[in-house]
């Protein structure tokens, strides 16, 4: 079974076969294989159904569709702006406000892919017209989305609560220092290269240019402080707060900015069933591979490998995060998490690591992977908005993985950067 279920998910993933259907069609094999009562289609399918009767789940749609709705109301230009007058005086003002626009928009969208995608094409556009190196504005703007999935909301860390059972409140607290960590050393990073290559700054905001931008950023600007409030108050669970954020979404697009047509809600309301029937199909695909890798028994020996090397929470920590920066350059986060959350959880849990802090040191991670050669989506989304090759743009993003790491390994080395908010709001 084991077998089957590892070399049978590499084979189809290498022939091309898309993730949901390999992972779908190696678990069915291994299950043919082990026979007995684990071979019956009924249970099969009750397994693929009982992935997705997850209320937590229901968040990630709403977190998609918010963004888009954001994107097409014309909102992100406006955080943009903002960010630009908040930080642009300073040498490569708008790289640094690149990095203060993905951490603002990080609390509305909870995914890299949509901040590169969306904001991104406003930020290449703006650098470009000031003469920024095209090379830079992208290596700037691919790293600062990577925030996004870490200061909350945070799609992936949803993914992750749902497969750990790790609360999903504790896990978006435990991203707000790692998520101001990250923009704060990018920005120490743009500094380096504004002072290296001269780079322009905007002129010092006037009052009355920085109250026009305030006051036009200001609703947008309210939407982490409503969602994570919230969610901190007890007045809404996460996932209640997707829909909270949705709901706002509207009310500023449709009535107050009124950018938002009918039209334009039903293509936002249309792409988000898509790309939900996508992430569903896999979700379900991967409760099946889950439930039979359990029933092999490889969770159980994993764990039993991994503790037996070391029982220092540190060492395992440093050999799990080895694996996953390899895992990262071929598999998506979604995908990763899926699959290796359960085989992972046990092993942090016999050596004491707090999940909470695995749980972000995890997300983080496979973030970096999101950078990375062959298959870093975030690259092929620069390659799309910017019209540069893949290699250029492997090339120009290197350097900027550099901060990445950096804070990968502080709060590897240093657990208090993620458990402190959670414990010091929610108890610990």
């Amino acid at each position: 079974m084991i077998l089957i279920l590892t070399l049978g998910l590499i084979v189809l993933l290498l022939i091309g076969l898309p993730v949901a259907m390999a992972l779908a069609l190696s678990a069915l094999g291994a299950a043919l294989v082990g026979g007995g009562m684990v071979f019956q289609f009924s249970v099969l399918a009750q397994k693929m159904q009982f992935g997705l009767q997850n209320f937590l789940l229901i968040a990630i749609p709403l977190f998609i569709l918010t963004a888009k709705l954001m994107n097409t109301a014309g909102i992100t230009k406006k955080i943009f702006s903002f960010a630009d007058t908040l930080v642009g005086f300073l040498p490569g003002g708008l790289a640094h406000a690149n990095v203060v626009a993905s951490l603002i928009f990080a609390g509305m969208s909870g995914a890299a892919v949509v901040d590169a995608a969306g904001l991104g094409q406003i930020e290449l556009d703006a650098m470009t017209k000031s003469n920024y190196p095209k090379k830079f504005s992208v290596a700037v703007t691919a790293a600062s989305s990577t925030i996004g999935p870490i200061f909350p909301p945070s799609i992936p860390m949803v993914v992750f609560s749902f497969v750990s059972g790790v609360s999903v409140g504790r896990l978006f607290l435990g991203g707000v220092v790692p998520g101001l960590l990250m923009a704060g050393i990018l920005m120490l990073m743009v500094a380096f290269y504004a002072k290296k290559h001269n780079f322009p700054r905007q002129p010092f905001p006037t009052f009355a240019i920085a109250f026009r931008s305030f006051t036009e950023a200001f609703l947008p600007l309210l939407t982490p402080i409503i969602l994570l409030g919230g969610i901190w108050l007890g007045v809404f669970t996460p996932t209640e707060a997707a829909a909270v954020a949705v709901c706002y979404a509207l009310i500023i697009g449709v009535f107050i900015m009124r950018e938002l047509s009918l039209k334009d809600v039903g293509r936002a309301f249309i792409e988000t069933a898509r790309e939900t029937a996508m992430i569903g199909f896999l979700v379900a695909a991967s409760a099946l591979y889950g439930w039979i890798l359990m029933r092999s028994g490889m969770i159980i020996k994993v764990a039993e490998w991994l503790v037996s090397i070391s029982q220092n929470p540190l060492h395992i920590l440093l050999i799990i995060n080895v694996f996953l920066l390899v895992v990262g350059c071929f598999l998506d986060s979604t995908i990763a998490i899926l699959i290796l959350g359960p085989m992972l959880m046990p092993v942090i849990e016999k050596v004491g690591i707090d999940p909470v802090h695995f749980g972000v040191v995890m997300v983080l991670n496979l973030m970096i992977g999101l950078l990375t050669p062959p298959f870093g989506i975030v690259l092929f989304v620069m390659v799309k908005v910017s019209g540069l090759k893949f290699e250029e743009v492997v090339k120009s993003t290197l350097p900027f993985l550099i901060p990445l790491f950096v804070v990968l390994i502080l709060i590897v080395i240093f657990p208090g950067f993620v458990t402190v908010l959670p414990n010091l709001i929610m108890g610990g």
